[in-house]
């Protein structure tokens, strides 16, 4: 039997970490099904809310090692989910687009994701998510300015 100590249940943080590693595991596991991983949806996540991006920009604003970068986007590229192209003027620079098809894939994804979540905050009323979602956006908010803070020329 896995029973928490007392103790660490007074730290918030101590119970965001094991909810999100829940989470996380929860949503990998779904994703697993289609043969994909947490990061092959950020990529797709990102070129759909952001548009099309150089690989290396994209790796930086994922914060993925830029050798992995290359490796999730093969795999998107040779499920037809992404297209590359290098710039004409400079060869080195590879942009990612993402495909019709990708942003078909994406929308169950994110389907997937809800049902996942929807899961996790079951014991909480639709007026409580929202709370929860708030007070999540401000923290993550400032946690992301700080790392920005401290990663400069990224």
């Amino acid at each position: 039997m896995n029973e928490t100590p007392p103790s660490l249940l007074g730290f918030t943080t101590y119970l965001m970490s094991r909810t999100g590693k829940t989470a996380r595991r929860r949503l990998a596991e779904r994703l697993a099904e289609r043969g994909l991983r947490l990061r092959h949806m950020a990529v797709l996540a990102a070129l759909v809310d952001l548009g099309p991006h150089v690989q290396r920009e994209l790796a930086s604003r994922l914060a993925i090692d830029r050798s992995d970068i290359v490796k999730i986007v093969d795999d998107l590229g040779a499920a037809g989910l992404v297209e590359r192209a290098r710039d004409t003027a400079d060869r080195r620079r590879v942009t990612v687009t993402v495909t019709p098809a990708g942003r078909t894939l994406l929308a169950g994804l994110q389907a997937d994701a809800l049902a996942v979540q929807d899961d996790i905050l079951a014991p909480l009323t639709t007026r409580e998510r929202v709370q929860l979602a708030a007070l999540l956006r401000r923290v993550h908010d400032r946690t992301e300015r700080g790392s920005r803070a401290q990663r400069p020329g990224r």
